[in-house]
């Protein structure tokens, strides 16, 4: 439960950080490599699973005492993180070294957000 709250506070943290450092600092550089929309939907999605993340620690928090809840929220947790580190983390890359095949590898994050998302409906299904 921790965990999932303590990532999801990282998330957040850096997503507004580094938000704002792609809006001032890197606008000129992000514009002229015509990647502005790309870091802009790393951080969006960084963003909202940072918030999945809470969620997940808040419902673990609630249901603990319930080992399939537990288990699942866990399992939720874990690809929602994951997957923030593969999408958003590629993407990053991808923006700061121009490294275009991390593109291949991105929506493997995506595919990981989404197993969060199933496993948090799954949980309550």
């Amino acid at each position: 439960m921790k965990f999932f709250i303590q990532s999801g506070a990282v998330l957040g943290l850096l997503g507004v950080a580094l938000g704002a450092f792609g809006a001032h600092a890197l606008r000129a550089m992000l514009d002229a490599s015509g990647r502005a929309a790309t870091f802009e939907t790393a951080v969006k999605y960084q963003f909202y699973h940072a918030v999945a993340l809470i969620l997940v620690g808040i419902l673990l928090h609630l249901f603990g005492s319930n080992p399939t809840l537990v288990k699942l929220l866990s399992w939720s947790g874990y690809s929602f993180l994951g997957g923030v580190l593969v999408f958003s983390g590629s993407l990053y890359v991808l923006c700061f070294t121009g490294i275009t095949w991390l593109g291949a590898i991105t929506p493997l994050g995506g595919l990981g957000m989404i197993a969060g998302w199933a496993l948090l409906l799954w949980a309550f299904l």
